[in-house]
């Protein structure tokens, strides 16, 4: 399957895993965001057992754990970002939240450029490049950017209910979610990138971030046992949507690393644009409202993934 298809259906996911973070996100529990936690870090390290036979240094301990070292780096981004993006749920509505975060598509693509030029990459990379991945690539970037501006000056004019009563700090959530998705994404890129690459398979990589995640998920569990003097029960009827979301988010992860693994340059922005997904379903599910301009933003990205979609269907 071609890096396109699979940055669609991380799309998809992801898209659809934040409404369910959303729908399962509890704006009067400050402890739902580790809720959520406890729920991505079971699904992800329970993958990762699975797949632990089929990474490439599954039989040499000290393989794995020099592997371990080597994505440290990225899987604490990703897992701070993610933490604090659900965090941020708790005070803004997700066609908020979400194009703020995704900002960091054009960041992470603005890093691996400069450490593969710096590396002597950035030629061999120029010359996988159409005229339509670039057009494509672009409208996609000033998409995200353009509806994320909209969306900051839109949750300006919220009024002030209880509902948004931090809504002016609440803002740094989405915004911290976005550095530390960029410093994830730009070093998955590299880790993954086939030949200046760290020398991580695919699979090594989900492995290693899932079970990065299950041992933040635990740490959240007992946090919670030792807050509240009570286990959290995960599997609650009422944190049903939790689960859902948990398990979109690791199909996303799935598909994402082959992709990045693929086409990281072209891959990160078009992933990233998962935003739009997560506005539209926001829309038609959850009922929230959209402007004039944040369609413009929308309809400008889809055109974008349109053009880098003719783009690998020539080249194929």
């Amino acid at each position: 399957m071609s890096w396109f298809f699979l940055s669609i259906i991380t799309m998809l996911c992801w898209g659809t895993a934040d409404l369910f973070y959303k729908k399962g996100t509890d704006e009067n529990d400050p402890q739902s965001h580790l809720k959520i936690a406890v729920w991505v870090g079971l699904v992800m390290g329970i993958c990762a057992l699975f797949l632990l036979p089929f990474t490439e240094s599954s039989f040499s301990l000290s393989s794995f754990l020099t592997n371990a070292v080597k994505y440290a780096p990225a899987s604490l981004a990703y897992i701070l970002s993610m933490v604090i993006g659900y965090a941020g749920l708790r005070y803004l509505e997700v066609s908020i939240v979400s194009p703020v975060q995704n900002a960091s598509g054009a960041f992470s693509l603005i890093a691996m450029a400069a450490f593969f030029l710096f590396t002597g990459r950035m030629g061999s990379i120029w010359e996988e490049f159409t005229v339509l991945d670039l057009a494509g690539t672009i409208l996609i970037i000033a998409g995200v950017v353009a509806l994320a501006i909209v969306e900051k000056k839109l949750e300006g004019t919220v009024q002030k209910t209880d509902k948004y009563r931090f809504s002016a700090l609440a803002l740094l959530f989405p915004i911290a979610y976005c550095i530390f998705d960029t410093i994830g994404t730009a070093a998955d890129g590299i880790i993954l990138d086939e030949e200046a690459g760290l020398g991580l398979g695919e699979i090594d990589v989900l492995v290693l971030y899932g079970l990065t995640f299950l041992v933040a998920g635990l740490a959240a569990w007992l946090y919670l046992l030792l807050k509240n003097r009570k286990a959290y029960n995960p599997f609650a009827k009422s944190e049903r949507d939790k689960g859902i979301a948990a398990l979109f988010e690791e199909g996303g992860q799935i598909f994402y690393v082959f992709a990045m693994a693929s086409r990281p340059l072209l891959a990160a922005p078009l992933v990233a644009s998962y935003c739009i997904v997560s506005v539209i379903l926001s829309r038609i599910f959850i009922h929230e409202k959209l402007k004039r301009m944040q369609y413009a933003c929308v309809f400008t990205v889809i055109a974008g993934i349109v053009l880098l979609g003719i783009a690998e269907g020539l080249a194929s």
